[in-house]
């Protein structure tokens, strides 16, 4: 039987690359594409594939949020994070999310293939870039006390925030969100609050630091 594998990146030369390459492993098959969160989180329940290549950075939802919602549906389905940060917060919030594996855009094939080949067997595989021990690394970051973005806020919140780092105004988020513009205030306020940040300017700078806002991906 063929292991069907979903790929999940904004980028359409990056997934175009992904399927060629796979499709020459032996085993392999993939059965769909998706550009954003939304869209893999609806495709995984259609298709429900033993694998998903995941970048994080990608429009209407991340996929720190996305691996979690899909992992909640199917715990069965195999994560793999295919990304181009390599910082330590990243990596354990994709972990926690429940990711089985967390590789870099610069490595070779043959990582990815091994990467592959780990989650198969429910082994955690990060590359070599970011652990040198990964099952030690592994069992550090479920264990850490360490509170990432997306546990600190609420979904909506974290969606106001999303919406002023790309550069929306009250008003603006009032209507895309369709709550008033008191509401997003309040919410603003909640926010600024749990990150002990008092202005926009440096909320957005925070936002596109922790790879919120898809403004710079």
């Amino acid at each position: 039987m063929n292991l069907k594998i979903l790929i999940a990146d904004d980028h359409k030369i990056v997934r175009q690359g992904l399927r060629s390459l796979i499709e020459k492993f032996k085993g392999a098959e993939i059965i769909g594409e998706a550009d954003n969160g939304e869209e893999v989180i609806k495709m995984a329940k259609k298709t429900t594939p033993d694998i998903i290549i995941m970048d994080i950075s990608m429009p209407k939802l991340n996929g720190i949020t996305a691996t979690k919602q899909i992992l909640k549906a199917n715990s069965k389905i195999k994560i793999i994070c295919l990304s181009m940060y390599s910082e330590k917060q990243y990596v354990a919030d994709m972990l926690k999310a429940g990711a089985s594996a967390y590789i870099l855009k610069d490595c070779a094939f043959d990582e990815l293939i091994c990467a592959i080949n780990s989650v198969i067997e429910n082994k955690v595989y990060l590359s070599p870039g970011i652990s040198n021990n990964p099952a030690e690394d592994y069992k550090n970051i479920l264990h850490s006390n360490e509170l990432s973005i997306y546990s600190i806020l609420t979904r909506r919140q974290f969606q106001v925030l999303k919406l002023i780092a790309e550069g929306n105004n009250t008003k603006e988020i009032a209507n895309k969100l369709g709550i008033s513009v008191k509401t997003v205030e309040t919410f603003r306020k909640q926010i600024m609050e749990k990150l002990n940040i008092n202005s926009i300017a440096r909320l957005t700078k925070y936002a596109i630091k922790e790879g919120i806002t898809d403004l710079y991906s």
